[in-house]
């Protein structure tokens, strides 16, 4: 590598203690900074003692975090035209705390956006998934990287790999939805966005990015935060690592290990998965951090702490985050020459990625990188336009006899639920206090689109008195994510115990999955009462049970957590001012003891609950839309390595159409039960007013077949309701070729 000569010169250099300095993250970045009492910032006690420690220091987390765990606000937190200056100021200390000059890696959320006071924020994950746009999200998270760049920031930590394959996890808001696929995809999306094709943006304008969580966090068993995946090795390659795959594909630099264990080996302590699996099977040459004080965790396994450090280094962790047993590798290493070659292996890919950063003095460009204020700017407005774009495809149709609505004809509007003025429920988990004024609830956007319209939004069930009069009644409904600055918060930033009002969000796991409160309540008493259509819109951040809700509106319409401009989106969607055409990226329940229940589990869920015959109530890649379009044409041809599979979408419309083109299958004639059906590929594509689209795809063979399935080979492709048989193409001997032995001569 180009980077090797210099970091081998600078590894020679380094002292045991300052190699171990190298690898530990243990400060909370919020508590390392603080304002000087002439005006500027000042370097922490704290920090100071850190720095003496070591000499230097790996990484820092969360300088600019601002919310309900840091405590930070508007008031005394780090705001957007300070970071470069607290940037600068860090880099200085840590440069100039030992002799190397060796900055420090600034790492910061990013799940949806950057959690810093002023960051951009974009809909969750789930929400985005909805939308089946990789292009659409690379651009959107090359805007948040910009942000974070223009900020000092170096590492993007960002969720990704956790599959939706529980609903009762509080953190499913979190993931691409439940198909490997599906998120496969949209991983390999935030890879190039943030670092660019082939890294290149890295340093550049770019973040790392830090990968989230490896892995199979979300087959927990129950949907418990962190406990164990009971899971196989080839569900667990086949659905849980397949998103790994695309990123370090894509050039991923980092990946976090995760809490949970996997048939009892935890995830930071598990060499087959974080060596074997990442490193040599898949070529991964970046770093592993230890998800917040679970390296600390792992003294359950080993007895001590020391056991413990030893234990994630020894898997493959190279940068641990809080944790205390990370700062004993230096008696570890003195006492084990075989530590210390781990200590300088690890030590030497954190090195790397700091010369990729322009953090080391032989680095191209600056020794210390300075955040720009005027790029900082320049990249929120980029990414807010892009939020508001994806908050648009985030919408997902479920049922209509009503929609879209003429505006004009409206008088009176009743809206209520608990969402209806609520815009923090808009936003999810991992999320900075707003600029006051900066979002709009559900009341406000209605109230602008229907100037001249009365608009009642009363607390609670609506009174007659509320309803008298009204054409159209909007339930906002679901739940929310949002953290309190009253709250208790575990070490790791979860919340704990009690949440005062989050239904979901880290720490916010549910038994039960009906609508939070008496949602199911208000639906009932409405319908009963009003005489005018009653339109649902869910805001939430996992897959509730809508099966009342269903049955007692004319409209329902999924919105997931879709973002600061998430009102406007729903209102515009509601009166036809865009098309919703997204899909669920989940399997909506039908009854809450019948989960978990996913699209390509390998046997059905129907007919065997008796109190729950039919599960489903909305498939994976469910969705409506206003505007009709075809398909047709389905064909697919195999070759010996590849699959060309064409379908043609007619629009005859008099407007251009969006459309999702999901491609299923299912897969027969191998060695394993078949799932009851995979998404084997997908793609967003816009279809111009009376014309036909050929949607093609070139597939690999082995995606396409089941695994050792030989001549015994057949799949069924689907789309929505067109279907096809292929088999493995037929390969006639060539000249070259040898002969079986019966017709040998």
């Amino acid at each position: 590598m180009p980077t090797a000569e210099p970091v081998e010169r600078l590894l020679a250099k380094l002292s045991l203690r300052e190699k171990v300095g190298q690898l530990n993250q243990r400060l909370y970045g919020w508590q390392a900074v603080q304002r000087a009492p002439r005006g500027g910032f000042r370097l922490t006690g704290l920090a100071r003692a850190e720095l003496d420690r070591w000499g230097g220091l790996g990484a820092l987390y969360g300088v600019f975090r601002a919310d309900a765990w840091s405590g930070r606000t508007w008031a005394d937190g780090i705001r957007p035209e300070e970071r470069a200056e607290v940037a600068a100021l860090v880099q200085d200390e840590v440069a100039r705390a030992g002799g190397h000059r060796i900055g420090v890696l600034l790492s910061e959320e990013a799940p949806h956006g950057h959690q810093a006071l002023g960051g951009t924020l974009m809909p969750t994950n789930l929400a985005v998934a909805a939308g089946w746009d990789p292009d659409l999200l690379t651009e959107a998270a090359a805007a948040v990287a910009a942000e974070l760049a223009a900020s000092g920031v170096h590492l993007a930590l960002v969720s990704a790999l956790d599959l939706l394959r529980d609903p009762r996890w509080g953190r499913a808001e979190e993931c691409f939805g439940e198909d490997p696929l599906l998120a496969a995809e949209l991983t390999r999306a935030l890879v190039i966005g943030m670092q660019g094709a082939d890294r290149g943006a890295v340093g550049r304008g770019g973040v790392a990015i830090v990968l989230k969580h490896l892995a199979a966090q979300g087959e927990a068993v129950g949907g418990r935060n962190g406990q164990s995946a009971v899971i196989g090795p080839r569900d667990l390659r086949e659905l849980h690592l397949a998103a790994a795959r695309a990123a370090v594909e894509a050039g991923a630099l980092g990946f976090m290990a995760a809490y949970n264990d996997i048939d009892g080996v935890p995830c930071c302590a598990n060499r087959d998965l974080l060596t074997g699996f990442l490193r040599d099977e898949c070529g991964f040459d970046g770093i592993v951090m230890a998800d917040g004080l679970a390296v600390d965790r792992l003294t359950a396994m080993t007895g001590d702490t020391a056991g413990a450090a030893v234990a994630a280094l020894e898997a493959g962790v190279d940068l641990s985050l809080w944790d205390e047993s990370f700062a004993l590798l230096e008696e570890a290493a003195t006492a084990d020459p075989r530590v210390a070659e781990l200590v300088d292996a690890a030590c030497r890919r954190v090195l790397t990625l700091k010369h990729r950063a322009g953090l080391l003095p032989d680095s191209a460009g600056e020794a210390v990188p300075r955040a720009q204020r005027e790029s900082l700017a320049l990249a929120g407005r980029t990414a807010d336009g892009l939020s508001r774009r994806l908050a648009r495809q985030s919408l997902v149709l479920l049922h209509n006899t009503v929609l879209p609505l003429e505006p004009r004809s409206l008088t009176k509007v009743v809206l209520a639920g608990p969402n209806a003025r609520d815009v923090t429920a808009l936003l999810g988990d991992y999320v900075p206090p707003l600029p006051q004024g900066s979002a709009a609830g559900l009341d406000l956007a209605l109230r602008q689109a229907l100037p001249d319209a009365e608009v009642v939004c009363p607390p609670g069930i609506p009174t007659a008195a509320d309803l008298s009069g009204a054409e159209l009644v909007i339930l906002a409904l679901g739940g929310t994510s949002h953290r309190t600055y009253a709250e208790e918060f575990a070490a790791n930033g979860a919340i704990a115990g009690q949440a005062a009002t989050a239904t979901a969000g880290e720490g916010v796991d549910l038994a039960g999955l009906a609508l939070p409160g008496d949602q199911d309540d208000l639906v009932t008493a409405v319908r009963a009462q009003a005489g005018c259509p009653v339109v649902a819109v869910v805001i939430a951040g996992r897959p509730h049970v809508l099966t009342g809700v269903l049955a007692h509106t004319d409209a329902l319409l999924w919105a997931g957590y879709p973002g600061p401009h998430g009102s406007h989106a729903i209102i515009d969607a509601l009166f036809g001012g865009y098309e919703p055409v997204g899909r669920l990226p989940f399997t909506a329940p039908a009854h809450p003891g019948a989960v978990p229940v996913r699209h390509n589990d390998r046997h059905p869920a129907g007919d065997v609950y008796q109190d729950a015959p039919d599960p489903v109530l909305f498939p994976f890649g469910h969705g409506l839309r206003y505007r009709p379009v075809h398909f047709d044409r389905l064909t697919a041809e195999a070759a010996a390595d590849t699959v060309r599979v064409s379908v043609e979408v007619a629009n005859p419309g008099g407007a251009p159409a969006e459309v999702v083109v999901p491609l299923f299958g299912r897969r027969t004639g191998g060695r394993v039960l078949p799932r009851l059906r995979e998404l084997l590929a997908f793609r967003r594509v816009t279809v111009p007013a009376g014309a036909r689209t050929a949607v093609v795809w070139d597939l690999p063979a082995a995606r396409c077949f089941a695994e050792d399935a030989a001549d015994r080979a057949r799949t069924d492709l689907y789309v929505a309701d067109l279907h096809e048989t292929i088999r493995p193409a037929v390969h006639s001997p060539g000249p070259a070729d040898p002969l079986p032995d019966s017709e040998e001569s």
